[in-house]
């Protein structure tokens, strides 16, 4: 899944890059939550898991990020019914948990 962020005043080590998406994209940046989902994908810094890249993917893409509705598409494509469910369900308690 393709590169969209040029580094711009993230580290290097992907753990510390995987600890200030989270935290960024846990407050709702899109941006972050797109990073985050990619981070997912390609298991860089973090256990690859498609529930959890799907999840932020579905969350940058409510919030307008083209490239997450895209990879979100391909992903899903490579998960079971149930995995997409998960991840559904876990993108509408994060919403539901920020709304409060």
């Amino acid at each position: 899944f393709g590169d969209n962020d040029h580094g711009n005043g993230i580290p290097e080590d992907d753990a510390e890059a995987v600890r200030w998406y989270r935290k960024a994209a846990e407050q709702g940046n899109a941006q972050a939550q797109y990073n985050l989902g990619r981070m997912y994908a390609n298991g860089n810094g973090v256990p690859e898991d498609n529930v959890m890249a799907y999840l932020w993917w579905n969350l940058a893409a409510a919030q307008g990020i083209e490239s997450a509705k895209k990879n979100k598409g391909i992903l899903s494509k490579k998960m079971s019914k149930e995995q997409i469910a998960a991840a559904q369900k876990l993108s509408r308690e994060w919403l539901a948990n920020m709304q409060k």
